[in-house]
């Protein structure tokens, strides 16, 4: 069974990095495009990033793009998440997933697979 386990996540005040990294097992993981979701109190789970199963090419949304960088290395099975510059708004618990069809998605339900998120906290 597919299984993905998201780790590095923490408390850091504004302006500080972190990287997340999600695990993956049971999955052919470089054959597929991986994506980082994040999900805060009270709101929808949105899109954070994603990346063609090569590593040729990436997707963010306005809201991360220059701050934040996904990157995957298919020998270890693993996709990374290196976030700068860090705000008090990109608090929340970040979920990594698989994605069902081709290209870099940004929809929730084009991604089949989740892991249970790592919790992201920026104070101010």
């Amino acid at each position: 069974q597919v299984q993905l386990v998201e780790s590095g996540g923490g408390l850091v005040q504004a302006g500080d990095s972190l990287r997340l990294s999600c695990a993956a097992s049971g999955v052919i993981f470089k054959s597929y495009t991986m994506g980082w979701f994040r999900q805060a109190p009270g709101k929808e789970r949105e899109f954070v990033a994603a990346i063609l199963w090569s590593g040729a090419s990436t997707d963010y949304p306005d809201s991360v793009k220059g701050r934040f960088t996904i990157s995957r290395d298919n020998a270890k099975n693993t996709v990374y998440l290196q976030m700068n510059s860090l705000k008090p708004e990109d608090t929340a618990v970040y979920y990594c997933a698989v994605a069902l069809g081709r290209g870099t998605p940004v929809g929730r339900y084009e991604y089949g697979f989740w892991g249970q998120g790592t919790q992201v906290t920026v104070s101010s």
